[in-house]
C-alpha cells in the first residue's frame, strides 16, 4: 500500500516539474521559426515553435498577374508546410524535456504530436 502511494507522491513530483519546464519550452518555442513554401517560392509563410502565423510573403509577380485563385491555392499550401514544421519543432521540445520521466503512456502521447498523427485526411 505504501509503495502505491510513494508511486503517486512522484508522479505529483514529476508532474509539477513538467509544468514548470513546459513554461520554459514554451518561451523557446515562441522565439524559433518554421517556415513553408509553394509554387517555387512563389509564397513563402513563416509561423513560430508554437504555430502562429508571423510573416507572408508573396512574389510581387504573382500579385501582377492578378491570379486570385492561384494565390489562394497557395497560402494555405505554405502555411500548412510551415505548420507541420513547428509541430515537429513542438514535438522535439517536449521529448527533450521528459526524457528521463517515468510516466506510464508518456511515449503513446508523444508519439501523437507527431506531424502527422492523427490527422484526418
Amino acid at each position: 500500500m505504501f509503495k502505491g502511494l510513494a508511486n503517486i507522491a512522484s508522479l505529483v513530483k514529476q508532474a509539477q516539474q513538467m509544468g514548470s519546464k513546459l513554461q520554459g519550452v514554451n518561451e523557446e518555442l515562441k522565439a524559433q521559426r518554421a517556415s513553408g513554401s509553394a509554387g517555387g517560392g512563389l509564397v513563402e509563410v513563416e509561423v513560430n515553435g508554437l504555430g502562429e502565423v508571423l510573416r507572408v510573403r508573396i512574389d510581387p509577380k504573382l500579385v501582377e498577374q492578378q491570379d486570385r485563385e492561384m494565390i489562394e491555392d497557395l497560402i494555405p499550401a505554405a502555411t500548412n508546410q510551415a505548420i507541420a514544421k513547428s509541430r515537429q519543432l513542438h514535438a522535439d521540445a517536449v521529448k527533450s524535456m521528459t526524457s528521463g520521466m517515468d510516466i506510464p503512456g508518456l511515449g503513446e502521447a508523444l508519439e501523437g504530436l507527431q506531424p502527422g498523427a492523427g490527422d484526418m485526411k
